[in-house]
Order: structure tokens, then sequence, then C-alpha cells
């Protein structure tokens, strides 16, 4: 169907219309030449025809490991949060108990170097010798539980409660694949140049943190080797990340009784109750083999090797919490991996670290100063345009039934949305924060946060857990809970502002709504269904013509170069790449039923359309620093900045059209190439 005569058909849908307001004085910072390289041909780089010179004038700060929109709007988010902590910390008036005095006294404990400098790592001293007494495996496995109930972090493995994927009204206990440090398995198992450089730093780290505890050079080095030897073997057994990508290769839903067989040495009946986990005869593990290779390496790895093993667990976890020696020993580790100059200063570190701990009590106060409702009110209206949009990309699929069609409307209609922030604000009841005891004040949060997680078996599934906080630069796509979630973070400039033209909003935000929507339809969201169950709703034939589609996408992101002869991995990042191509369809779509969308008025010399790709483009500018670079290619299911602006637009027409792309650009794709999929 043709953009032009769609304005009758989405009128009946009952699709908002967005307002075209903002006057050309206003707009004129939204888009801005300057920030581009028109020297360039579109059609041959449009990544730096659009961004080129803001990428040239926007290093990469020596605190960080990459820079871009995101950033930038993540760094005036974090301005705004220390605003907020550093006045709750000022305001000792504030009543014992409230929401101002409990950040303020996280915040002010945090930042009191005096007293942490004066303790080393006495916050730790007690756990160290716990484990020295540990005598027999059982020990080992006591002490794993020990750790995970009481604010020390997991080993080994992960033990949590989630969703049952296939039954998403009940909680269920969740066992999965760990017991590693480095970012991925490869940086274990591979003799590249930078996998063996990762694991140099990573000895040098074990090395010195054992050190700072009071062991002897030599003793320091043979525990570290005594780490490096069981993570190893923990690598080999975990499953990669693409074969993580599977959501039924990691549902194996096992009895008690079961789960027992496959591990002789692991007794579930006794152990789980040991993390606090009671009256469960049924578990979800993700990876079997994983556990049975535990098991087999209970008998292989001396108590001895064991005891190094926990005591790492309590180092890493706690290093950059604890004296500065420690702090600088996780930098330099960090430093090797990802190549960032210097340390975050430590107000960004801990006004970050208030807000992932307590969240929704700092999320109150960022909420009451800085979100707009009127905000919240264009997001919501967008979100009818864009839920409508893709609607009407559906029933037009000419390579899709139409009883898979159906299927996939109901779950559309279904998708629950979520903006700005939660609609019933976390207590943290029960959470104990001390101005004068910051290590304790983290160890209090984690294991209130473990029993929080643990306590809703047996409890109705909570439908209304926002699972981000305020400040949050990001958006998210639930399969199990069928939601799209957008903090107010997000809500600002380049993504969204309420006077920005709509090309800016849809390219930007839209195309952000879009994604997260189009989730429900990717590689692995497309395989739950409407209420969120692990269920294939699709007939054989449409299934096998999707995967064809996605084959095609992946060999697309496969071609792209990152450094050197690294390229982007398609199959890590189809859901990413999907989210895009089908999310900024869409915000097109919606995008022509907009004033703007169905002019032809240019703005700064651009035309509506030319606007809401660069818009898109400006969201993903950005330069990153190599060592990041290749770190991130292999843990990241997102592709690179420079891919995802030019991914999605190689693929829609009106992308040609909009910068008169033509055969013999670079960047030219024939009409029977386009990947067409939502």
């Amino acid at each position: 169907m043709k953009y032009q005569n769609l304005k009758r058909y989405f009128a009946a849908l009952g699709i908002v219309a967005a307002c075209f307001s903002a006057n050309a004085q206003t707009i004129k910072k939204f888009i801005d030449p300057a920030n581009m390289d028109l020297s360039v041909k579109p059609g041959d780089d449009f990544y730096t025809y659009a961004s080129g010179n803001w990428i040239k004038n926007n290093p990469v700060p020596a605190k960080e490991t990459r820079w871009g929109s995101f950033n930038e709007l993540r760094d005036f988010n974090i301005n705004a949060v220390k605003t907020l902590v550093e006045d709750a910390a000022a305001d000792k008036s504030a009543p014992v108990g409230s929401v101002k005095r409990r950040v303020g006294d996280f915040f002010a404990a945090a930042m009191d170097t005096v007293t942490i400098e004066k303790l080393g790592y006495t916050p730790i001293k007690a756990d160290l010798e716990k484990i020295k007494q540990i005598k027999d495996i059982q020990g080992v496995l006591d002490q794993v539980a020990y750790m995970r109930v009481n604010g020390l972090g997991g080993a080994m493995f992960s033990v949590g409660v989630g969703q049952d994927r296939k039954n998403v009204n009940k909680y269920m206990v969740n066992i999965g694949q760990g017991g590693t440090t480095l970012p991925d398995r490869d940086y274990y198992l591979k003799d590249d140049t930078r996998s063996v450089k990762i694991r140099e730093a990573y000895n040098t780290y074990l090395t010195t943190l054992f050190s700072l505890v009071g062991n002897t050079p030599e003793i320091a080095k043979q525990k570290a080797e005594t780490v490096f030897k069981i993570e190893k073997q923990f690598a080999e057994a975990q499953m990669s990340r693409l074969e993580m990508r599977d959501p039924y290769a990691t549902y194996n839903k096992l009895t008690v009784a079961d789960l027992n067989k496959k591990t002789p040495d692991i007794n579930w009946s006794t152990f789980l109750p040991k993390f606090q986990i009671k009256g469960q005869d049924t578990v979800l593990v993700a990876s079997p083999k994983f556990l049975a290779s535990v098991d087999g390496m209970l008998k292989s790895v001396s108590v001895a090797d064991w005891k190094t093993y926990l005591e790492w667990n309590v180092l890493k976890g706690s290093a950059g919490s604890l004296s500065s020696p420690f702090v600088k020993a996780s930098f330099a580790f960090t430093q090797a991996q990802t190549g960032q100059k210097v340390q975050t200063p430590r107000w960004q570190r801990m006004s970050s670290l208030t807000d992932g701990t307590i969240g929704e009590l700092l999320g109150q106060l960022y909420v009451a100063k800085y979100f707009k409702p009127e905000a919240k009110a264009r997001m919501d209206a967008m979100i009818v345009n864009l839920r409508k949009a893709f609607e009407i990309r559906i029933k037009g699929l000419e390579w899709m039934s139409e009883a898979t069609k159906q299927k996939a409307l109901e779950k559309l209609a279904a998708f629950k949305p979520k903006v700005g922030y939660t609609t019933k604000w976390e207590t943290y009841t029960g959470l104990d924060i001390n101005r004068n005891t910051y290590f304790q004040n983290l160890r209090n949060a984690s294991k209130w946060g473990y029993n929080e997680n643990v306590n809703r078996l047996g409890k109705p599934v909570d439908r209304n857990r926002f699972g981000m906080t305020p400040p949050t630069v990001n958006a998210s796509y639930s399969p199990t809970m069928n939601e799209i979630t957008f903090p107010a973070g997000i809500l600002q400039f380049p993504f969204f502002d309420p006077n920005a033209d709509d090309a800016l909003n849809y390219g930007g935000i839209g195309a952000v709504i879009g994604h997260e929507m189009s989730h429900g339809f990717d590689d692995s969201g497309s395989q739950y269904d409407a209420v969120g169950n692990l269920k294939n709703w699709w007939t054989a034939e449409d299934k096998a013509k999707f995967d064809a589609k996605t084959k095609a996408l992946g060999e697309q992101f496969d071609a792209y170069t990152v450094l050197d002869t690294v390229h982007v991995i398609g199959k890590l990042t189809m859901g990413e790449n999907i989210g895009d191509l089908g999310g900024l369809n869409a915000a097109y779509t919606a995008f022509k039923m907009t004033k703007q969308g169905q002019s032809n008025e240019k703005i700064d010399g651009f035309t509506p359309d030319q606007r809401f790709f660069l818009a898109w483009a400006q969201v993903w500018r950005g330069n990153i620093l190599p060592e990041s670079a290749a770190q991130l290619i292999k843990t990241d299911p997102h592709s690179p900045g420079p891919y995802r602006t030019i991914g999605a637009p190689v693929n829609m027409d009106v992308w040609y059209t909009a910068f008169d792309v033509k055969p013999g650009d670079k960047l030219y794709k024939k009409p029977e190439d386009r990947i067409r999929m939502w």
C-alpha cells in the first residue's frame, strides 16, 4: 500500500496524530548540519555523512571507554543524580527513614573515603577466615550457599527465582551456569593475541589481590594459577553466548530427584534449603551439562584449591568497595580490557552505585525534579501510533499467512507499555542503611535483594514491576511479560523532545519504541506467545520463510568489519538487528501519518524524510576505544553504532528515495536484495 493512500486507513484505525507545533527557530538545534560531513555522499557512507564532524569533534573522554549520544545523555543524567544525592547527603534535617535521608546516608557513606581507607580490607577479613575453616567438599558447597544468601554474590553457578517460561504466571527456581570472571568463555579458551593479553592482565589482577590480603608473592602466584585452572574448566563446560540465545536449549525443567541423579555429589534436596529455597520439587536448569561438570570437579579439584577459588570470589566481589590499593588493582584490570585512560571520578561511580542499589528511592527524587508529565503524554500517544503502524505492517506482509498474522496481531495487541517510572515504588523494607558503614550497606543491600527475589516463590507474578530505575538511559522488551519499558532517563534529546518536530521524535524515540516492539517478533522473542509463554504460534511454512530472512540479515551484518579482521557476529546481534529493522520501518509508517510526515517542507535544507533518517543516525553516532570495541564484539548483542546507523536504512526503499541513493553508490542494495521482515 502506497504511503500517500494511507491517510484514510490510519484515521479509520484511530491513530493518534502527533502535533507538529515547534517553530523553525526551536527546531534548528535538533538536526545540526554542523555535525554532519556534507562532503560525503549519503549513499556511500551514511554514517559519516550524518555525523562525520560530530565524530571528529567528540573523541572519547579519558574517563570513558566510548562516547556517543547515549553517553552524552547518561552524562547529563548522572550529573542530575549527583545534584540529588549530594543535596540528600547534606540535608541533616531529613527525617530518619525518609526517602531523602536513606539516599543521603547511602551516598555519604560511599563518599567517606577517610573511613574506607582506614579500614583497608578489614570488612572481608571475617569472610576470608571463615573460608579457611572449611574441611571438606560439603563445607565448600555450604560456603557457596552462605555467600549467596549473605550478600557475597554467587560462585560456581547462579541461583535465583524467575518466571517459568512455559507457564509465565508461576515463579520457579532457576539455576544457571557461572563460575568465571573474564567477560566471555573465549578468553579462557582461545590463543589469539587479544585473549592472551587479557589473560596476562587477569593473572596480574589475581596475584595483586591475593598479595594485598597478606599472601607472599609465591603463594599469591600459586593461588592465581589455581583460580585460573578452575575457571578454565568452568569455561570449557559453559554454553556459548550463541547457544544461550536458544530459549528451548536453556529450558530444562527437572525434578529435584532427577537433578540429583545428574549431580551425585550435590544433594539438591538438602542444598536448596541452604539457599533459603524450600518446598520446591522442580527447578529450571539452563545447562544440565554444566552442572554435571561442576559435580565432576567436586571430585577432581582438591578442597584446598576450592578454598582458594572461594577466597577469590570474596576478593573480586569486594575489591571495588575496599581501600584504594584494591580499587586501583580493579581499575588496572578494567583498563587492560577496555582501554579506559583514567578511573571514573568517585562521585560518578558512587552516584551510579546509589542508583543501582536503591534506585527506587533515588528514582522518586529524580522523577520529582526532572521528569516532565508532558513527556509521558507525548510518549503515550507515540506508542499508540507505533502499535497501529505495526498492525498495518503485519497485515500487509506478503510473506506471512493469515493464520500466523492473526497470532502476531494478538501478541501485538497484548503488549503492555510502561513509561517513565513504576506505579508502585519499592520501599526496601528491612534494608538497613547506615551513614558510617559503606561496605556493610552494600552487603545488606545484596542480601536484601536476594531475599526479595527468592521470597517471590509461591506468590503471583508481579506484572507491575518496572525493571529499570527512572534515570536509566535504556529501553527494554520482556518476552515473558510481553511488555515494553521506557524509563524517564531516555525521554530526552536526542531520542525525544516535546518541542521537536515529528521527524526528530519518530526517527529517535519512535524507532526505539518500534525496536522494542520488534523484539517481540525477533528470532528469540517470536518464540513466545501473547501471554509470554514459550510456545510456537507459527505455521511451519511461515517459520521457514522467517528463518530465511534472518539468515540473510545475519549475512549482511557478518560482512561488516569492526577492527582489522574482526567482524560483527550476525547471529549474536540478530535480535537487535531485527529490532532495528522492524522498529525503523514501523516508526516511518507512523511518521507518515503526522502533519510533517505528509508534507515536503524543508527545515534547515532537509526534507521531512531526510530529517527522520538523520535523527536515527545521530542516535548511533559515537567513538569507541579499540580495546572496548574488540571486547564488545564478543559480549554485546548489539551491533556497533556505525552499522546500526546503516543496517536498517539500506533495506528500506524510502531511504534510497530520500537521499537519492543510486546503483554504483557503496551502500546500494538491489531492490530484490533488500530484506523486508516486519
